[in-house]
């Protein structure tokens, strides 16, 4: 099906290209036969074959797995000797139950059992979950007596697929008190509810389930409603959220500093920053001691909307509060800054964070040296550059990678390779980001020769390339119209499979941009 797929979709392309020539032709002819390449690679790869040892079977994965295929590698593991350990049957039963073969899974624990393999609580935990997907509730709660009973610790995923389970069943308002007593449980033994507990429940309630949910039939703790709206906001369902925030304060159920701080993160993610502002200072109006971590939470949603003087604004307020700002605050409006290309304000918050001890981490000096490169000022990008060298910190290769970008971008190839050859002797590893840059500056200049040598050398290294390094080696002998190498360059992505570089030529294919270089 994925072949017939590919070559439709190869079809589709070919009809209106056939007639722009043999640059077209050739590329589409070695396009077709990449595709047609990772199709076969996909169907017949490792995970078909049933020669394989169990461990490299568990290792490819099991998706898919036929039951006679399944029943032959549990025998096999039985049969094997030193016996495989229980982490190795619980992959294979996990693997199965997610191709949702309860039965069988269930089937195998069993013999298991009869073979004196020892079980642990994950081992359970798959059972218990298989017991719920085939609606037996009753044997899963047995399961889980016999968690207590030989003395494990049930964790959050043995609460939380009991009451997965309670849902499936469709019990839920039936056995209210049984759901309840699970959360309580699972307080009481120091599991914190999250999003795969309360996922469940709610998607079986009425639209508005808060009132229940915050009224004393339910009975859940404060604690257990603000992981329960912090679930909401990670599942990006920021109106219940602040339903059942509502709904708390209606109640009397007072909220903490850790529900307020959710839902002002909840806000920026959505780019309510007005909102998020609002929450805080009903948060300091409350009593509540705001964190460095709330404000930072607001000052990085306005600098990712560009609103980086409301985020300024915010940041002066801070210090009205006795709020002290750290490394993350000022790294924060500095990137914002640059990005909006006001360099002068960067550096002024850059030079007052080191004037009063907030020390500059490597992502600081990392952020500004990028928005210097970006906006051409490479000569003061270098001056701080040195002033890393000088200090105790390790700049790492992503320093090393911004300036020799720079350079690259500033047409100073020759200083940018001067700098890569230096990196051995800084004790400093090359990486894939790296050698792509540098083999992109050599392609800029126009050293195509130089820039295949040196991808060479990157692969002597260790280092394969990948889908930048070889777009970025396409588009230059393209642009020379050098039809050999670009066919040797697909002939490498066949051996790779590497994908993304074929779409590229495709794309450059459909818009006509082949003969605009050429």
């Amino acid at each position: 099906m994925l072949m017939m797929q590919s070559v439709t979709a190869l079809r589709f392309f070919q009809t209106p290209l056939t007639e722009t020539g043999t640059l077209r032709t050739s590329l589409l002819h070695r396009s077709y036969e990449l595709l047609c390449f990772v199709c076969v690679r996909e169907l017949s790869g490792p995970g078909c074959r049933r020669n394989l040892s169990y461990k490299e079977r568990l290792r490819n994965g099991i998706v898919g797995i036929e039951k006679d295929d399944a029943v032959a590698l549990f025998q096999t593991m039985i049969e094997s000797r030193p016996r495989p350990t229980v982490i190795d049957f619980n992959r294979m039963l996990s693997g199965l139950a997610r191709t949702k073969q309860y039965d069988l899974v269930l089937a195998l624990r069993n013999q298991m059992e009869l073979q004196g393999i020892a079980h642990n609580i994950y081992t359970l935990n798959i059972v218990i979950n298989c017991f719920c997907r085939r609606r037996k509730l009753g044997f899963a709660f047995a399961v889980f007596g016999k968690i207590l009973k030989l003395g494990y610790e049930p964790d959050t995923v043995t609460f939380s697929t009991l009451i997965n389970g309670l849902c499936l069943e469709g019990q839920l308002w039936s056995r209210v008190s049984e759901a309840v007593a699970l959360i309580d449980r699972m307080m009481e033994n120091g599991c914190q509810p999250d999003q795969f507990t309360y996922g469940p429940i709610l998607n079986r309630m009425c639209k508005s389930p808060w009132p229940w949910i915050c009224s004393e039939r339910w009975n859940i703790e404060r604690s257990s409603l603000t992981a329960l709206i912090d679930s909401l906001v990670k599942e990006g369902k920021l109106t219940e959220a602040k339903e059942l925030y509502n709904e708390m304060i209606t109640r009397g159920i007072d909220p903490n500093t850790i529900t307020y701080s959710t839902l002002v993160y909840g806000l920026c993610m959505e780019n309510r920053l007005d909102e998020a502002n609002q929450m805080l200072d009903l948060m300091v109006s409350k009593g509540f001691n705001s964190s460095i971590v709330t404000f930072n939470i607001i000052i990085n949603g306005y600098c990712k909307a560009k609103l980086v003087d409301e985020g300024m604004r915010l940041f002066r307020k801070m210090s009205l509060r006795g709020m002290v700002a750290n490394t993350v605050t000022y790294s924060t409006l500095i990137q914002g800054f640059c990005q909006l290309g006001n360099l002068n304000v960067a550096k002024e918050l850059f030079q007052e964070m080191v004037s009063i001890g907030v020390p500059p981490s490597v992502v600081t000096y990392g952020i500004l040296l990028d928005g210097l490169c970006d906006n051409g000022e490479l000569e003061e990008a270098l001056e701080i550059y040195e002033k890393i060298q000088m200090s105790k910190l390790d700049p790492g290769i992503g320093i090393y990678n911004t300036i020799i970008n720079g350079m690259c971008n500033a047409n100073k190839i020759n200083e940018a390779c001067n700098l890569f050859m230096s990196l051995p002797l800084r004790e400093v590893k090359p990486d894939v980001i790296t050698y792509t840059i540098m083999i992109g500056g050599l392609c800029k200049k126009g050293s195509l020769s130089e820039a295949g040598l040196l991808r060479r050398k990157m692969e002597e290294d260790g280092i394969a390339p990948d889908s930048g390094t070889y777009n970025t080696l396409t588009r230059a002998h393209l642009r020379g119209s050098d039809i050999n190498n670009s066919v040797e360059l697909i002939e490498e992505m066949k051996r790779s499979a590497d994908v993304s570089t074929i779409k590229m030529v495709m794309d450059m294919l459909v818009d006509g941009r082949l003969d605009k270089l050429s």
